[in-house]
């Protein structure tokens, strides 16, 4: 059977800076399970890039093998997307962004794609601080394959078929920040408002920005005793504070003590309420946030919102420092600049 959306348009439509309305960042109709939280955050990646009005033929979607990874074909529907091999989704960014770092890049992945046949794929992409938005679907379980135990499931977690989970969970957020990943947020495919602006935050930071969304199976992992179950999430999340993603104008400055809330008047005429985190929580200090991620967890409660941000962040280009621009831009003067230059670069080197 197929599914095919209406082509009809209502001529309101809100539009946002390009000219595009939110129709225009959407893709193809879901099939995934109705309920599934992978098209909470397919959404939430359409509001996200509408908002922000990203040119959708200036974003390249990549992707491995899972559910979650079919979820590409769900946004953004005018963009680049490639949908690579279970686990290898990071080479590909890698070798595309490489290749030109013009476009905005997406990965999505799962705990499967990611933890399992992935994990080193994910460590050196996230270790080379590749300038990327690097989301996983996380619902501890392999959707496609009847919903065992992912190594994200935690021990003690019980299956739709009644077994116990008797392995320690890979907590992907902690490992991204042990390996020098230079934004981590951690949310849930339910709540979309934290989501949409860690979304936009991650999509405007200058290298490998990781999001973990907890995610949950409603075929497979939704049952009591699941502590990736709607219910158990729902009562057990724990957010470092309330998210918003504040777009470049003229800065605005305010100053009040730690624990103290302060209402600030926007550009647009909008009130946001600030509330200063206390001292023991820093979110640009890696082990301030480590040590709350293992808190949270001994609790027993699942910590989310922007755990950390490098604010000085480099990506790789700037490491191995590339060209300032795509390869496919260069000319042929820029390839061979001549004989001299290549004898100045053998001096320099001897």
């Amino acid at each position: 059977m197929s599914y095919f959306k209406p082509a009809f348009r209502h001529p309101d439509l809100p539009t946002n800076k390009l000219g595009f309305t939110k129709r225009d960042y959407e893709g193809a109709m879901s099939t995934l399970c109705a309920g599934c939280g992978h098209d909470s955050i397919s959404a939430a990646i359409i509001q996200a890039c509408f908002e922000m009005s990203l040119p959708p033929h200036k974003v390249a979607k990549l992707s491995g093998i899972g559910c979650s990874s079919k979820t590409p074909t769900y946004f953004l529907g005018n963009s680049h997307g490639f949908n690579s091999v279970h686990g290898r989704m990071p080479s590909v960014a890698t070798g595309a962004n490489m290749a030109n770092r013009e476009l905005t890049y997406i990965g999505v992945s799962g705990d499967g794609d990611t933890a399992s046949i992935g994990m080193g794929q994910f460590t050196h992409v996230t270790r080379r601080n590749l300038n990327m938005m690097y989301i996983v679907e996380n619902n501890g379980c392999y959707g496609l394959t009847k919903g065992q135990d992912s190594a994200t499931a935690d021990v003690g977690s019980k299956s739709k078929a009644g077994s116990v989970n008797p392995y320690e969970p890979i907590d992907l957020c902690s490992i991204a920040l042990q390996l020098g990943a230079t934004f981590v947020a951690r949310s849930f495919s339910g709540d979309k408002e934290q989501l949409i602006p860690l979304i936009k935050a991650a999509l405007s930071h200058p290298g490998f920005a990781f999001i973990d969304v907890v995610s949950p199976c409603v075929t497979f992992n939704n049952n009591v005793g699941s502590t990736k179950n709607y219910d158990y999430v729902r009562e057990h999340v724990d957010a470092t504070s309330t998210i918003d993603f504040v777009p470049l104008q003229q800065e605005i400055t305010t100053k009040y003590g730690d624990g103290e809330a302060q209402e600030v008047t926007m550009h647009d005429g909008s009130v946001i309420h600030l509330q200063k985190l206390h001292q023991e929580w820093d979110p640009k200090d890696r082990q301030s946030a480590l040590n709350a991620v293992a808190e949270a967890k001994a609790k027993g409660d699942i910590l989310t919102g922007l755990l950390f941000v490098d604010v000085e962040s480099q990506d790789l280009h700037e490491t191995i420092q590339t060209v300032p621009k795509a390869l496919n831009a260069l000319t042929e003067v820029d390839l061979c600049p001549g004989s001299a230059v290549l004898e100045n670069i053998n001096e320099s080197l001897r």
